[in-house]
């Protein structure tokens, strides 16, 4: 299944829950007033799609309307996609081109980090690079365990300090290791504690000038994973690791189980960080490169379609989702 057909069925709850909805606004209007923008800015942010973001489209809507003179409300839905489109932007792949190409990955515990570095390893193993993982999340034993079994399974390289040690003195060691091996890509893994903020936030700034300051030529890229399921609340996580961590890209999670696939619009438009990888379900390669127009074709494919019967999807049936 190519990556078109796997983020059409990842973004189907999200379409049912935000996009159609926004047509069903649409379809009950004859004509173009202040109502209608009011109603569907409401969809919009009950969809995920935040305050900010859905503002921002509604203020491009009414001037692309007024530009064109559209007057039928039927063209409405075309337009929120040629604006959305817009927003997202060109895409931006993982700079791979240093040597070794380093990856620092951050996030919350919980949001997929070693899984995702689990896959990444796997996945790089198999297209011939040669692989070095840190682990620089020391503060529990339980994931650098964790770590290794996914390491030892895709056949990469790990180091290692014990439980507690200095994460700085893990990735000191990584580069060095990782540039002696004469490795391609080095993959560091990082704590996700956010309960203790401040702690965590410091760590995460003094192993970003330890991986500054000895990686000297190398490319060097810092990705969040983010868990889609959480909507509004990755986009609040992404605006307090930036606050610390030069963040070059963004891994979603989980965009298969969610109806809050809005969010992907809403961190590009307000943080300015791309998305590079999407989690579209849990086999290996499950975790794909972003493609934002597919990403866009898929939100909007039919929803002009009155027949479409997804749009008679109730609206209660979205409920579930949040517990996830």
């Amino acid at each position: 299944m190519g990556f078109f057909a796997k983020i059409k069925e990842g973004l189907r709850k999200t379409k049912e829950s935000v996009i159609n909805r926004m047509h069903r606004v649409v379809n009950s209007f004859t004509k173009i007033d202040e109502e209608l923008f009011e109603q569907l800015e409401e969809a919009m942010i009950m969809g995920d799609m935040g305050v900010e973001t859905s503002e921002e489209i509604c203020t491009r809507l009414r001037k692309l309307i007024k530009e064109r003179g559209v007057t039928d409300p039927a063209m409405i839905m075309e337009l929120i996609q040629e604006i959305v489109a817009d927003m997202m932007g060109d895409d931006i792949g993982i700079n791979l081109s240093g040597k070794p190409a380093i990856i620092m990955v951050i996030g919350v515990n919980g949001a997929g980090k070693t899984t995702t570095i689990g896959k990444l390893c796997y996945q790089y193993k198999n297209e011939g690079k040669k692989v070095l993982v840190a682990a620089a999340d020391t503060f529990r034993a339980a994931a650098i365990d964790q770590l290794q079994v996914w390491t030892e399974r895709a056949g990469v390289d790990l180091v290692k300090h014990a439980e507690g040690s200095d994460p700085g003195a893990v990735v000191y060691d990584a580069i060095d290791a990782a540039k002696a091996r004469n490795c391609d890509v080095l993959i560091i893994d990082t704590a996700g504690r956010l309960h203790n903020k401040k702690n965590l936030m410091d760590e995460l700034a003094k192993i970003n000038r330890i991986m500054e300051s000895r990686a000297g030529e190398c490319s060097k890229e810092v990705l969040l994973v983010l868990d889609a399921t959480t909507g509004q609340n990755a986009v609040n996580q992404a605006r307090l690791f930036s606050e610390t961590a030069d963040i070059t890209g963004i891994i979603l999670t989980k965009l298969d189980g969610t109806a809050k696939g809005g969010i992907v619009i809403s961190i590009r438009n307000e943080l300015g960080i791309p998305v590079k990888l999407v989690g579209v379900g849990e086999k290996i390669d499950d975790l794909q490169p972003f493609d934002s127009r597919s990403f866009v074709t898929a939100l909007f494919e039919n929803t002009g379609k009155k027949s479409d019967e997804e749009s008679e999807a109730p609206e209660e049936d979205n409920d579930e989702e949040d517990e996830d």
